[in-house]
């Protein structure tokens, strides 16, 4: 039976992806009955999900050991077992993908975290990670770094779908948009079909409240701390703001005439950090047509048991959300500095993960050996 708050969502234009992915949800039809029951079209993954994936119970054990006594060393044996999860998850999500032209039923795998500052190295992993899972509906997950941009292009105009991450500043967002459509008229001018390229531009929402809601109550006014829990949701509705001034303009208007797929919004980091705000906040106020909703599992059955969804909370609210960050700004709290800190420690973030799991999969290949 479908939940109907989930349902709502996915009837206002919102695509419901899972932000977690194991061999145990998988194997055990757990996905499968979230796409049944919870409106689930997608999934995203990452190097903190695949850690604790693969730090818990015993399903990668046989995979494991056979990769070690076939010589492999730790960076093959995750990629290869980063890449199988991935590929099942694909497999699971193709009848919706064929059924969607492509829009939903994807799946995402992100590049080498350590790779985020160097732009050739990116491309040449995402390239070699898409040719690895060998599924259409795979998103390949580059990081919305300086270095990423360029990368976003490159990999765009060899007909591979992205998922560019870590977007937490306006600013950025915009050089994003720009990447996809420069990849985008590259791969028009090099004959490839804009039809199948499809592109999600994943922007970050609770880390901005954690950071900025930290600055508040060091000023500790009562006005400071009135506008606490505001800004990653006024950043957000300004995130749509922007994407719905790209793509309605004349170079965007040229592409899809084309074929091409807008960039879709996606709303990441929607589990809420702090206990005293609503467990959906980034759910029900970040509704609009067109976008994605990632969401961790507690927040999915949170929107499932409680969520009141009431239509689009985005469109109509620009000026709003530009009145939060004036006002952050009036108390000092400086927004550039925030989304710069965000940006590196969002790197930092992953990278600690990605270490993390070559630990892990390392002493478990130890194991193996003794």
């Amino acid at each position: 039976m479908t939940n109907p708050n989930t349902k709502a969502l996915s009837d206002a234009g919102v695509s419901i992806w899972l932000d977690d992915l194991s061999r145990e949800l998988l194997e055990t039809g757990k996905i499968a009955e979230l796409m049944e029951e919870r409106n689930v079209v997608g999934l995203t993954s990452n190097p903190s999900i695949f850690q604790a994936a693969l730090a818990k119970g015993d399903r990668y054990n046989e995979d494991l050991a056979a990769l070690t006594s076939a010589g492999k060393s730790v960076e093959e044996v995750v990629h290869e077992l980063t890449t199988a999860d991935v590929r099942d998850a694909c497999d699971l999500f193709r009848p919706l993908y064929d059924r969607t032209g492509g829009v939903d039923g994807r799946a995402s795998i992100e590049v080498d975290p350590r790779l985020a500052h160097d732009t050739d190295a990116t491309i040449a992993q995402a390239k070699q990670m898409y040719a690895d899972v060998d599924r259409p509906n795979v998103l390949i997950k580059i990081p919305a770094t300086r270095a990423g941009l360029p990368a976003i292009t490159a990999v765009t105009a060899e007909g591979i779908s992205v998922n560019v991450t870590l977007i937490f500043s306006l600013d950025r967002y915009r050089a994003v948009m720009n990447a996809y459509l420069e990849g985008l008229e590259k791969a028009h001018a090099a004959g490839k079909d804009l039809s199948t390229i499809h592109s999600v531009a994943s922007f970050f929402v609770s880390r901005v409240d954690t950071e900025i809601d930290k600055r508040l109550d060091a000023i500790g006014t009562d006005e400071a701390r009135s506008l606490r829990g505001q800004a990653g949701v006024a950043n957000a509705r300004l995130a749509y703001q922007a994407f719905e001034e790209v793509f309605s303009t004349p170079r965007w208007r040229n592409l899809a005439d084309d074929g091409a797929n807008a960039q879709r919004p996606l709303w990441a980091s929607t589990g809420v950090k702090d206990p005293a705000y609503p467990d959906t906040l980034y759910v029900t106020e970040l509704v609009a047509p067109g976008v994605v909703n990632t969401m961790p599992g507690t927040t999915l059955e949170a929107t499932a048991d409680h969520g009141e969804i009431r239509g689009d909370t985005i469109s109509g609210r620009y000026a709003e959300a530009a009145a939060v960050l004036d006002a952050l700004d009036t108390q000092g709290v400086s927004y550039s500095e925030v989304v710069e800190l965000l940006e590196a420690e969002g790197v930092d973030k992953f990278e600690k993960s990605w270490g993390e799991l070559l630990d892990g999969v390392s002493e478990e290949m130890e194991k193996v050996r003794a």
